[in-house]
């Protein structure tokens, strides 16, 4: 797991136990994980994130209005639905994202690790 992985991971956490928003929760998490400002300001691991808490997919998260990012935020729904369907893909980011961006001449920029390791800590509905 990557540290934007292990940041999602510990913000889902923070929103279940303790009632953190999404958003300062990712904050919070990234914060705690990596002193570099360019990884704690990065938005597309973060968005991607706020993507799933926004369309209720992470366990204990109700669905709400956290990202303006729609791109991102499709990103992730895509590979979790790829996951769903392949979970071996865990194995595999550099595949997973092959399938998520059709064919687009893209780099994902933590999204597949934000979604990997929140798929395989059970955090996904």
């Amino acid at each position: 797991m990557g540290q934007y992985g292990e940041a999602a991971v510990k913000a889902a956490t923070l929103v279940q136990n303790k009632g953190v928003h999404p958003s300062e929760a990712w904050k919070e998490a990234i914060s705690e994980i990596s002193p570099s400002l360019l990884s704690q300001k990065k938005g597309c691991p973060k968005n991607a994130f706020l993507g799933l808490c926004e369309e209720g997919e992470i366990k204990g998260i109700p669905s709400g209005c956290y990202t303006q990012s729609e791109e991102n935020k499709a990103y992730t729904l895509n590979a979790l639905s790829q996951l769903r369907k392949c979970p071996d893909l865990c194995a595999n980011p550099n595949l997973l994202w092959d399938r998520v961006k059709s064919g687009e001449d893209l780099s994902h920029n933590g999204q597949m690790d934000v979604v990997i390791s929140l798929f395989e800590g059970g955090f996904t509905k």
